[in-house]
């Protein structure tokens, strides 16, 4: 025998608004407010350390030069800081200038197809002024 499903009952506003006050109080009843604050003695306070962008704290400090050698050189492309790659993945596209030159007008390399057999017959119907082909 099969249990008759239940039917869900749907708090009016008078229930919701009594069930939002009790969770209301509830919450009040675990809070405390603190209004004083105060370091806690037993545990050791550290130096706070100093903004590295801040003006009037670099103006002490002289420049090093070999520091800025380094983010200089870290800076640079790969290309510019070594002579040859370093990783598998800069030897490609590592040489950019081109084994052959690439100029259109060389015959070696550019092997222009200048007739086919659909355009000697599109030339062949011109040549006989047939218009249904245009």
């Amino acid at each position: 025998m099969a249990g008759h499903p239940r039917e869900k009952v749907i708090p009016d506003e008078v229930h919701q608004n009594q069930i939002l006050r009790e969770l209301y109080l509830k919450e009040l009843r675990t809070q405390k407010l603190y209004t004083q604050y105060h370091v806690n003695p037993l545990r050791k306070i550290h130096t706070i350390t100093r903004k590295p962008m801040s003006w009037h704290d670099n103006l002490k400090e002289p420049a090093d030069a070999r520091f800025l050698n380094l983010i200089h050189h870290t800076a640079q492309g790969p290309r510019k800081k070594y002579p040859e790659t370093q990783t598998e993945n800069q030897e490609v596209g590592w040489d950019l200038e081109p084994l052959v030159n690439p100029e259109r007008h060389d015959r070696r390399l550019n092997h222009f197809r200048v007739c086919s057999d659909i355009t000697l017959y599109k030339a062949k119907t011109w040549g006989l002024g047939d218009d249904r082909h245009k």
